[in-house]
This record gives C-alpha cells, sequence and structure tokens, in this order.
C-alpha cells in the first residue's frame, strides 16, 4: 500500500515537470567570443567596435552612463595678495613714426602782450670832398675836408674831418682818392684811434683814381677819419680847385635797436 502512494507522488512530479518545460521556451546557452587581456587602447579597433556592439545590443551587457559632477567652487581658492613690483624690462627699440594726428582745439585767445617800441627811422649819412691836394708831414697827418656834399644832421664834423656815431649799428665807408704823378699814395682809414684798413698806391708815371671800402660795426660815440702816412717818402694826393678828387663817404645800413 505504502509502495502504491509513493509510486502515484513521482508520476504526478513527472507530468507537472513536463508541463512546466512544455510553457516555457528553451534557451540555447551564449556563446562569448574570445579578447585579448590587455588595455583598451592596445586592441585593433575591430575587436574593440565588434565587443562594443554585442555589449550594447544585448541588455545584459549595457553599460550605464555616469557623467560627473564637479563643484568648481571647491576647487578655486581666494585671490592672493598682490606681489612686490618686479624690475623694469630692457627698453625696447623705436617705433616707427606714427601718422600725424588731427588738429586739436582752437586756444583761447591770449593776454596782450607788452607795449612795443613806437617805430621810429633811424638815418646817418655823409658825403664829402677836398679840393685841395695834401702831401704828408713829418708827422702822421689828419685829412680834412672843405667840400659838403651831404651831412645829414651834421653827424660829420668838417673842422676835424672826422664822422661823430650817434646811432649804433653797421656802417659803410668808402674813400676815393687821386694819386700824384711819380709819388706814393699812402693813407689810413681810423676807427677811433686804430687803423682798421689800408688806401695805398705806388709810384708811377701816370695818375690813377684808387678806392678803398669797408663795413663797421660802430658803437655810439666813435669816430671815423681818414689819416696820411707819415713823411718817409714822398707820399701825396692830388687834386683841384675846379674838380672834387678826394670824396669820403658813410650811411648807416642797420641800426643796432630797431
Amino acid at each position: 500500500k505504502m509502495s502504491a502512494v509513493f509510486l502515484l507522488l513521482l508520476a504526478s512530479a513527472a507530468s507537472v515537470g513536463a508541463a512546466l518545460e512544455k510553457g516555457l521556451p528553451s534557451r540555447e546557452p551564449r556563446r562569448l567570443s574570445c579578447v585579448r587581456c590587455c588595455g583598451p587602447s592596445e586592441q585593433p579597433a575591430s575587436i574593440i567596435s565588434s565587443r562594443y556592439t554585442r555589449m550594447s545590443s544585448d541588455p545584459a551587457y549595457s553599460v550605464p552612463k555616469v557623467q560627473p559632477t564637479i563643484d568648481i567652487t571647491i576647487l578655486k581658492g581666494e585671490k592672493g595678495e598682490m606681489g612686490a613690483r618686479g624690475y623694469p624690462g630692457a627698453v625696447g627699440k623705436e617705433g616707427e613714426r606714427g601718422l600725424r594726428g588731427f588738429n586739436g582745439r582752437k586756444g583761447q585767445k591770449g593776454q596782450p602782450g607788452p607795449q612795443g617800441h613806437s617805430c621810429k627811422q633811424l638815418y646817418a649819412a655823409f658825403s664829402v670832398g677836398r679840393r685841395k691836394s695834401l702831401h704828408s708831414s713829418d708827422y702822421f697827418q689828419h685829412v680834412t675836408f672843405d667840400t659838403e656834399f651831404v651831412n645829414l644832421y651834421k653827424h660829420f664834423n668838417m673842422f676835424s674831418g672826422k664822422f661823430f656815431c650817434y646811432v649804433a649799428g653797421i656802417y659803410y665807408f668808402s674813400l676815393n682818392v687821386h694819386t700824384w704823378n711819380f709819388k706814393e699814395t699812402y693813407l689810413h682809414l681810423m676807427k677811433n684811434e686804430k687803423e682798421v684798413t689800408i688806401l695805398y698806391a705806388q709810384p708811377s708815371d701816370r695818375s690813377i683814381m684808387q678806392s678803398q671800402s669797408l663795413m663797421l660795426d660802430l658803437q655810439e660815440g666813435d669816430e671815423v677819419w681818414v689819416r696820411m702816412f707819415k713823411r718817409e717818402r714822398e707820399n701825396a694826393i692830388y687834386s683841384e680847385e675846379s674838380d672834387v678828387y678826394i670824396i669820403f663817404n658813410g650811411h648807416l645800413i642797420k641800426p643796432a635797436v630797431e
């Protein structure tokens, strides 16, 4: 009787197992491909690609996407203190000249300047002649003049034969004489007591006209005159009462103060 019960239970279990096998689908065992046990960077691209395709297509091998979240504020520190000023660098090369800039705005009108000097023209001029011949003496001899052509403001003294400077500035002077046959002509143009130039002609059987000219920078009070050299040789200048052969001229070119 006990044997019959055991057999009945065994038959029931077998029938239940058969029914379960019929209701569930059969699943074949998965065959995995063999890959090298090396780093991903060392694997061929074809193997990595096929492996990723199988794993991503199968839910059992899908890789979850992980995006790390990093709080940047916890990595950035506080602003430090300013460091010491560094040494200046080497001077660079001079750059090219830049373009001309735009004109600036017109400035304000300036203050009036000091009052200027009154416009006053200053003049000085003379032209005198001598109608008498003159021979040298044992000493230096003043050459005086007896004919007055121009004597502006009487700056030339006819008695002493000297021009007196009342207006400082640049002057032009010229001296013209007629030599004497077979006699030497030797004169100095003087500034105060100093010889500044010479007029000279050698003895000749024919008389000639000889001249000398120059410019002088004169100060007020200076004197300009003509002196004949002392007699060591026959020294003379020729003239006649009817004609003027000896002429002394001078005039102001530019005053020192305008």
